[in-house]
């Protein structure tokens, strides 16, 4: 396997095409960003953290059953993916309320709501990555009401498979955000991006303690060792 040219630059990934022709490699840097890229710094081996963990929860889905872009672990940084067009949209899946969901609704921190809440976005930076209704993002040509259905039936069943991965693990799975593409081979929509700390909200079950980029956020300190904490639960959730 040979690196080729850059396919895609990140604040906290670059993307490269290398000579498969449907695959490419991700390289995971330690780089973490918020706020649209307002608040950024470099954390020693946090790039590590989230590679691992990407690839251990993308490849949990694959063994259930969900079609992703993962293919394998490269090494400590890099992992190979299938090639996926972007799809410029995103969900955000809510079990609790945390973030811009309590601010925006003016809700309870921590409360868990009567449903799992379903946020569509578009994803775009210029405009702030808006929420869009269905109609809107289909009326924008980014998904057929076909294609979003199969968006939300998988994230639907992604959720059930990771809430119950971080029961196991002593982690609630507060939200996180699912990124689909289509497949450069078959142009199905697949879970691509990444699945880690850096979009996900995890805390200790047990004690509520933030284990995610929030403590990037509100500087809460010691962020790397959180996500490490993430990992080792993780894993040892994966292999009993």
């Amino acid at each position: 396997m040979t690196q080729g040219e850059i396919y895609y630059e990140g604040n906290e990934k670059t993307v490269y095409l290398t000579d498969e022709k449907n695959v490419v490699l991700f390289h995971f840097k330690d780089v973490v960003t918020a706020f649209h890229n307002v608040k950024t710094t470099r954390l020693a081996n946090k790039g590590v953290v989230c590679n691992k963990i990407s690839a251990l929860l993308m490849n949990f889905l694959q063994q259930n059953g969900v079609e992703t872009h993962f293919l394998k672990l490269l090494s400590d940084r890099e992992q190979l993916c299938k090639k996926i067009e972007i799809v410029p949209l995103f969900i955000v899946v809510r079990n609790y309320v945390a973030g811009s969901l309590a601010k925006r609704l003016d809700l309870e921190v921590g409360s868990k709501p009567s449903c799992t809440i379903y946020n569509l976005h578009y994803n775009n930076d210029l405009l702030g990555d808006p929420l869009i209704s269905d109609t809107e993002a289909v009326a924008l040509g980014l998904v057929n009401e076909e294609e979003l259905g199969h968006v939300y039936a998988e994230t639907s069943r992604v959720n059930r498979l990771l809430t119950g991965l971080c029961d196991k693990a002593g982690l609630k799975l507060v939200d996180f955000k699912l990124e689909f593409g289509r497949d450069a081979s078959t142009g199905k929509l697949i879970v691509s991006d990444e699945i880690s700390p850096d979009t996900s909200r995890f805390w200790d079950a047990a004690t509520d303690e933030i284990l995610d980029k929030d403590r990037f956020r509100h500087d809460l300190g010691y962020i790397v060792a959180h996500y490490e904490t993430v990992l080792n639960k993780l894993e040892a959730a994966v292999a009993a």
